[in-house]
Order: C-alpha cells, then structure tokens, then sequence
C-alpha cells in the first residue's frame, strides 16, 4: 500500500490520480478532519483508493496511517503567507510526527521499504550564484537562513528531518523538488513573475525564465521518479523542458486570463527597491514591513537557468507541452473569473 499525505491538494491529488493510473497498488490518503476530499472523490468510488480522516501532528492519527504501507509520498507542508508558527507546525513538526511513526512501526519489526519526499526549489542556495548561472541538483542548499523566508527555511528543516531519518532507520529515500507547479485549481501568480495587489502587479520576473512544471507532467514524474528501480538515494529536479520567461507568462496570462494592471520593473530598479525597503524596515524597527529584500531580488528576480537532465535520464518525457498546459491554466482563471463576477 502507499501512502500519500496531503493528497487532497493542488498537486497531492494529482500525484494520487497518476499513482491509480498507474498500478494496481492500494492508495491511502491521509486528509484533514473537515477538509475537502472534491478533487479526489471520484477515485475513491472508483479505484483502489481510501481516505483516512486524521492528522500529522496526532500520534495515533500518524500511527493508523502508517501501518501496513510500503511507501510513504510525503507532500504535507505548510504554504507560504501564513505566520511562521502554521508554516512551521505544518511543515516540520508534522513531519517529525510522521517520521517518529514510521520509526516506532521500524522498532516493531515493520520497516518501511521507501519515503519519497516532495522538497523545493526553495531550498536552494542560489541567492549566491552569479546571475544566468545554472540551477541544478548540485546546487547548494541555502545556508542565509535568517534571510530566508518561512517557507523556504520550514522546507530546508523538513528536508533534513528526512534525510536523517532515512540514514538512521534505513528506508530508501527520494527526494523530488519541483519547480513552480501551475495549472487549473493552483495558486496564484508566482512571486517570480512579481508581486501582485489585487488585479496590480509589480512585474520585476523580466526576462527571467520560470521553472515551470504544468502539475499533471509533475505528478507524473513524482510517481516515476517515486517507483523506479533507481530512484533511491535520488535527488532530482522536476520541471518542464520548454520554459518561458516570467514577461512571456504575464502578457499570456493579462490577454487570456486576468486583464491585470502591470508595471514593469527593470532589475537595476527592483535592486535599488529592495536594498532602500530593507534599510527602512531595519532603520523603523520593523514598523515598516520588508515586503521586499536583497535576498528576495537574488533568489526571484536575479536570473537563473535551469537544468531537468537527471529527471529525463529516468526516462521522463513531457506529455502535456507547454503551451497547451498554459492555455488550459489561463482558460481555468477565466472561467473562475467570471463565475465570481456574477452577480
């Protein structure tokens, strides 16, 4: 059996759809007392698939889920924007939880076999990199925590718990970072593209290109990834190969979806922004918010390339292109869009 924690997300359902798709392996899903099971429900009627009520931070809840499963497809986190306690307790005590679980069913002679951990881009070091360099899964990790944001140092935490976890109690371990997961259902603009009040946006992405991964081609390569022979001890990178840049994305995404108000922000301009918030927040004493930073300009709006080799060397290919995930994205916020301007 396998177990898939946050499994009634944007990209957890998606990666229990292609786990029924593809075997005949039962799927458990571990979801939230009260939340919503809409984008699973059909599964559960119709194939191997089982919703088990409970959650991460609950010692028995962690226990239930985890007995008799061979393989553990960990996505629960905490999103950014929330404060950093929720951020934290979603992503890493959670986390702990569930890894102390798995531990206690070890100690009972009840190993689990692999634990295919969803990471992100987020972890990487890159606001060190020289413009335009590569990121890649030799990239270092970020090592300016007390400049990273919450999110990015609640997944570098999690990572770590896992790793540990997996040296001291001997599962297989795969570690996947995707990069920024779009389609129907998902979140909104990325930060990369620019900061957005309501239908205003800041766009400071430029010519930057996006790591894009359309969330059907990131499901699918979640689970290849999560069952192939040689996925353990892996770490790799999942993303798209026909990338745009965050300028080609917006003026797609202002013409099909959403006619947003835009500004263009040159980089010298989003440096100089960045560098004279940061001062003010420090001189106020926080009184001013740092809504934007250094270290925010260097690892979103800088530049970097982006390298997917070692998620195609396991054979990998790309079945939805770009562009028609775009217009699948793009034609989904519309739709939402003028179903919540009826009056």
């Amino acid at each position: 059996m396998i177990l898939v924690t946050g499994s009634n997300g944007f990209l957890g359902s998606a990666v229990v759809r292609r786990l029924a798709d593809s075997s005949d392996i039962p799927v458990r899903c571990l979801v939230r007392p009260g939340s919503s099971t809409v984008r699973i429900d059909d599964l559960v009627d119709s194939r191997r698939v089982e919703v088990v009520r409970g959650t991460l931070d609950d010692r028995g809840d962690c226990e239930a889920a985890v007995e008799g499963v061979d393989t553990v497809y960990h996505l629960a986190a905490g999103t950014g924007g929330g404060a950093m306690a929720d951020v934290w307790l979603a992503t890493v005590v959670a986390t702990d939880e569930l890894l102390q679980a798995l531990d206690r069913r070890r100690l009972a002679g009840r190993p689990l076999h692999r634990f295919v951990h969803c990471s992100s881009f987020a972890v990487y070091g890159v606001s060190s990199l020289p413009p335009g360099a590569t990121v890649d899964e030799s990239t270092p990790l970020e090592t300016d925590r007390r400049s990273a944001d919450d999110y990015a140092h609640a997944k570098l935490r999690q990572e770590e718990l896992v790793r540990a976890a997996a040296a001291a109690q001997g599962f297989e371990l795969v570690v996947v970072r995707p990069g920024v997961v779009y389609g129907p259902g998902g979140g909104g603009l990325s930060r990369r593209i620019g900061i957005r009040q309501g239908r205003f946006i800041l766009a400071m992405g430029g010519r930057n290109l996006l790591p894009l991964s359309y969330v059907d081609n990131c499901a699918e390569a979640m689970v290849l990834v999560g069952s192939h022979p040689d996925g353990a001890g892996q770490t790799v990178n999942i993303l798209d190969d026909d990338l745009i840049s965050a300028r080609e994305f917006l003026h797609r995404y202002r013409r099909e979806a959403e006619p947003l108000r835009a500004l263009s922000v040159p980089k010298p301009v989003t440096r100089g922004l960045a560098r004279t918030v940061e001062w003010y927040h420090h001189r106020s004493r926080g009184q001013m918010p740092a809504a934007i930073t250094s270290h925010m300009y260097r690892t979103q709006w800088a530049g970097n390339a982006f390298d997917n080799t070692r998620l195609k060397s396991l054979g990998w290919r790309q079945t939805v292109p770009t562009d028609e995930g775009l217009a699948r994205y793009f034609a989904s916020v519309a739709a939402a869009s003028r179903t919540t301007s009826v009056p």
